[in-house]
């Protein structure tokens, strides 16, 4: 069983610190901390955020789909007459719900969030890789926002979580709800590791949740908190932080 810090005052499973200390990092640059539902709808988790209908994350292979209740399950924004539920696949949903119910409270941008959560996978079951597991994401909309803001962003927290002798770095690559699109590398430990998903948000998903693209912009990232406290502290099972054992949860 590797070796983790103990916590003063009680133990928290050591997903529930790393959120903790997460959303404390945030806190210090304005984020706030949004929630949303574990289950959710076709609309919020996949067509608000520019995925297409033949994208390979509405296959039954990657995401748990649902049982249909009885009577209908409308979405405010969707104009099919019932949408498919399912266990959301990140928590990306909730940046959608939080534009729509701050603009229907009449509160414009800037908006500043992380969403950490639980999010579900349809995929077999190894030491790197489990059907569910936790995800931080975060969000920023402003009248003007660069991959400098991002980046900025991005290294505070990282160089926060794992010490100053941290560096990162962007290599492209493509997400639906981001445009440009790159995957954030972290160097630690002489090692270039990749980490997380980032990009400008895409005009579409600022459109979905109704604001004008051509006003505002905005960036958002997301990774896995199993992911970041694997690495901090050396677990080599992600497995482990969810098989129940004390001898884990009791260094927390």
């Amino acid at each position: 069983m590797p070796e983790l810090r103990n916590k003063p005052g009680g133990h928290l499973h050591s997903i529930g610190s790393a959120i903790r200390e997460i959303a404390v990092i945030f806190a210090e640059l304005g984020f706030a901390v949004a929630e949303g539902p574990e289950m959710e709808t076709e609309h919020y988790n996949f067509d608000a955020l520019n995925f297409p209908k033949d994208h390979p994350a509405r296959d039954m292979q990657d995401t748990f789909w649902l049982k249909q209740p009885k009577g209908e399950v409308k979405s405010q924004k969707s104009k099919v007459k019932s949408e498919r539920l399912l266990l959301r696949t990140h928590t990306s949903p909730v940046q959608i719900r939080y534009m729509e119910n701050r603009l229907a409270a009449g509160i414009k941008p800037p908006y500043r969030i992380i969403a950490p959560g639980k999010v579900f996978r349809n995929e077999a079951t190894d030491a790197t890789h489990e059907a569910q597991f936790y995800q931080v994401e975060g969000l920023y909309v402003d009248k003007v926002v660069s991959t400098a803001h991002l980046k900025g962003v991005l290294l505070h927290f990282f160089k926060k979580y794992f010490g100053d002798d941290v560096a990162i770095k962007f290599r492209p690559s493509f997400f639906p709800f981001t445009e440009p699109s790159v995957e954030v590398f972290l160097r630690w430990k002489d090692r270039w590791l990749e980490v997380m998903g980032a990009g400008l948000v895409h005009p579409n998903v600022l459109s979905a949740a109704g604001l004008d693209p051509k006003e505002y912009q905005g960036f958002a990232f997301g990774g896995g908190v199993d992911r970041l406290v694997m690495l901090r502290y050396g677990v080599e099972d992600i497995r482990l932080f969810y098989s129940g054992d004390l001898r884990l949860v009791n260094q927390f």
